[in-house]
């Protein structure tokens, strides 16, 4: 089976590369039993789905065995992204009861980076994830790989991450600081905790910087941990 080609998408700017793995090295010092971490945001569009994409990487290229789970089964913006050709099955089949997990992870072209594509688009997406199978998944993968991340939709849209949120050690919230108040993304942190989900911390994207320290540039991916929230 033809790998995925995924090395060309690898940051090449210092500032993005250096603040990604910064998150890496947070999401480690989380703890030792962190290891199946999912990522959302409030609405599309907010870089969600490349910052586990990029987080992924980050693990792979520390010699870490990593699997990216697309589990935006509404809409899925992964296969666009890496511009594949052909519709991949993914995780909507195998919960579906049509695959097993091990014929959809899929080997990419980085060392120790795998992916399991969302698949197919299904009307009950919600439901599918807070299945018995989705859990036993990620029971399953916690053995197989070092880190799990879990790209979920966006919880201010649909429900979806606030119902596998239970079963993942975290979730991180990403965080489009020129879109959304604070009050919003209380909403969805709070809606994580009341589902009995851990938030981990959030990354805040698209910060604009220029006026302080211009010299880091527009773009910028930054986390803050709960725990530094609250002594803040």
């Amino acid at each position: 089976m033809e790998k995925i080609a995924v090395s060309r998408f690898i940051p090449k700017d210092f500032r993005t590369s250096e603040a990604i793995k910064a998150l890496r090295t947070n999401l480690i010092f989380s703890g030792p039993n962190v290891k199946a971490v999912g990522m959302t945001s409030y609405g599309a569009a907010e870089g969600k789905s490349t910052i586990s994409f990029q987080t992924a990487m980050a693990f792979a290229q520390s010699g870490k065995r990593v699997l990216l789970v697309d589990a935006d089964l509404r809409r899925s913006v992964l296969p666009a992204r890496l511009r594949l050709k052909t519709k991949l099955e993914g995780l909507s089949h195998y919960l579906c009861g049509q695959a097993n997990a091990s014929e959809l992870i899929r080997e990419t072209d980085l060392p120790g980076f795998y992916i399991m594509f969302a698949g197919a688009r299904v009307p009950n997406s919600a439901e599918l994830l807070g299945s018995e199978n989705f859990s036993k998944l990620i029971t399953a993968l916690r053995d197989t790989f070092d880190y799990v991340i879990v790209d979920t939709a966006p919880l201010g849209q649909v429900i979806d991450c606030a119902v596998i949120a239970p079963v993942l050690d975290g979730i991180v919230m990403v965080v489009d600081a020129t879109r959304n108040s604070y009050k919003l993304e209380r909403r969805i942190k709070a809606q994580i905790e009341k589902s009995g989900g851990k938030v981990l911390g959030a990354v805040l994207n698209q910060v604009d910087l220029t006026e302080r320290r211009g010299y880091y540039g527009k773009y910028y991916y930054n986390y803050y941990s709960t725990e530094e929230k609250q002594e803040k």
